[in-house]
């Protein structure tokens, strides 16, 4: 009886959706001025002009990477699927400066956690920009993507994507 009460296995979740990390206005990755997110070459996904500097989680999961920089995030979901949080562009350079993490590598978070906080006027002033691509880079585990329009959105509560998994 009671391993029937508390012995029971997590399913796996098959669909989910994925919740703005950022307030400002959501974008296509189309429109990001670097190739290597415009491109898709890292994974489809969509991009955000962040108006404030707080970033939060846009799933339930587990952070699998914090860059040493701050400047990136990486969190796995209940569906397997794997996002990366990228503020800004060539902010890499920046060696963490106006950046700060809340969170480290193994965490569990839900939707609306703060992950990070970060300066966006010191961004703007030592970065190529301040767009943020929001990447699923494992997109082959899912069987579809379905992307919000472009608009604005604010983090922890507007939708950016509804995924199903294979």
């Amino acid at each position: 009886m009671f391993k029937k009460l508390f012995g029971k296995k997590e399913e796996k979740v098959m669909e989910e959706t994925v919740f703005s990390p950022l307030t400002g206005k959501l974008v296509s990755l189309e429109e990001v001025p670097d190739p290597v997110f415009s491109q898709k070459m890292m994974g489809d996904g969509m991009a955000l002009e962040p108006s404030d500097g707080l970033v939060v989680s846009p799933v339930e999961g587990e952070i699998i990477q914090l860059f040493h920089t701050k400047h990136a995030i990486g969190i796995r979901s209940k569906t397997g699927m794997e996002i990366l949080i990228h503020i800004g562009l060539e902010t890499v350079g920046m060696n963490g400066e106006g950046f700060e993490a809340h969170v480290k590598e193994g965490d569990k978070v839900k939707p609306g956690d703060r992950l990070l906080t970060c300066d966006l006027a010191l961004i703007k002033k030592k970065a190529a920009s301040i767009i943020s691509p929001i990447v699923i880079t494992n997109g082959d585990i899912l069987e579809s993507v379905s992307k919000e329009p472009a608009g604005e959105v604010k983090h922890g509560y507007s939708p950016i994507f509804h995924v199903i998994a294979k």
